[in-house]
């Protein structure tokens, strides 16, 4: 059995389709989403009813909690706090409702799925020293914490030199980012984890980002939004 892991997707919906097309192409029918589905981009609306129209699950991002009531606005950016604002006003009241509902954290048999850090999931930390990402793995039980927040795929062991998943390990996953990456590949990314073999892949998924860009721009953000997707970073 397969499942698709879903992160930062920041408004983008051309990235965002693109991956649920190469998702329905693998025929995967458990999809999950650890957050950030709106802010930077210029479609919101669409992305939050395409994540909620898909996805198995899905769990709180810091950007979604600035869109809908500001907290947390004045730790982003000067573009994430405009696109923040910008977002929240193109966003129906039920559209709204559902991102201030969603939880922080979320577990079952296929692992733990929380945005940014099972340590402390609503101080949006991200994970740097030996000592912190170690530290992660006494707050959770699932063999995989699935988490996102940084925009740049990777994982981690509880072991030193376990470089892939396979069973016997627990392991921190990051998915990477479906509509603004940062590790200088513009593609669109996500994770496939293979359940039984307890093996996962990080997806690369190409897409139109010049009809992604001329949307931010159209809209009248701020320009590095744009300019940003064409080169990953």
């Amino acid at each position: 059995m397969h499942i698709a892991v879903i992160s930062d997707i920041h408004s983008n919906l051309d990235a965002l389709s693109a991956v649920f097309e190469e998702i329905e192409r693998r025929a995967i029918n458990q999809v999950y989403c650890l957050g950030d589905v709106v802010g930077y981009g210029a479609d919101p609306g669409p992305c939050v009813d395409l994540v909620r129209r898909q996805c198995r699950l899905t769990v709180l991002g810091n950007h979604d909690e600035a869109v809908v009531n500001g907290r947390g606005a004045g730790y982003l950016p000067k573009s994430g706090r405009a696109a923040a604002k910008h977002n929240h006003s193109l966003l129906a009241p039920d559209q709204l409702d559902w991102l201030a509902r969603l939880p922080l954290t979320a577990s079952n048999d296929h692992g733990t799925f929380v945005h940014a850090t099972p340590q402390d999931p609503a101080a949006w930390h991200r994970i740097g020293a030996f000592s912190t990402t170690q530290a992660q793995f006494e707050h959770f039980s699932t063999d995989v914490c699935f988490i996102g927040h940084t925009h740049v795929p990777g994982l981690v062991s509880d072991r030193i030199g376990v470089l892939t998943v396979r069973k016997g390990h627990r392991y921190l996953v990051n998915v990477g980012s479906v509509g603004q990456p940062r590790d200088g590949d513009p593609r669109a990314c996500f994770c496939v984890f293979e359940v039984e073999a307890c093996a996962s892949e990080i997806v690369r998924v190409p897409y139109d980002v010049e009809r992604a860009a001329q949307k931010i721009r159209r809209a009248g953000l701020p320009a590095v939004l744009s300019d940003r997707l064409a080169v990953g970073n």
